[in-house]
């Protein structure tokens, strides 16, 4: 079975003692949250001496591919965007649904209309 397919994937979301967020992807949050805080060798290098952790949130995403595309999404938000998302966690589902139906970009313009060929 793939990793896609096996289980349920979650993105959660971290907060450090100096305030920074930090935004990961686990199928098991608990286990996840607890190697962070323990600072070893499989603790996300962002967080290693950024103790004490307190996990914000968490939310089941479905697939690893979802939940990839999830995270990248989440990490290129602005730090108030990524707050407002956070501040009802009872939203927090619907909210990454709307950042996943949102666009990447706006289509490119070459500059060239149907009009100048």
């Amino acid at each position: 079975m793939s990793d896609d397919t096996a289980q349920d994937w979650f993105i959660y979301f971290v907060r450090c003692r100096d305030g920074a967020l930090y935004t990961g992807i686990a199928t098991d949050v608990d286990r996840r949250f607890a190697e962070h805080e323990a600072g070893g060798a499989r603790a996300a290098r962002f967080l290693r001496g950024r103790a004490p952790l307190t996990l914000l949130a968490s939310a089941a995403v479905g697939t690893r591919s979802r939940a990839l595309r999830l995270e990248a999404r989440v990490k290129k938000l602005s730090r108030p965007r990524k707050l407002d998302m956070l501040s009802d966690p009872r939203r927090l589902a619907a909210r990454l649904d709307e950042l996943l139906s949102e666009d990447d970009c706006p289509p490119r313009r070459t500059g060239v209309t149907s009009d100048d060929r």
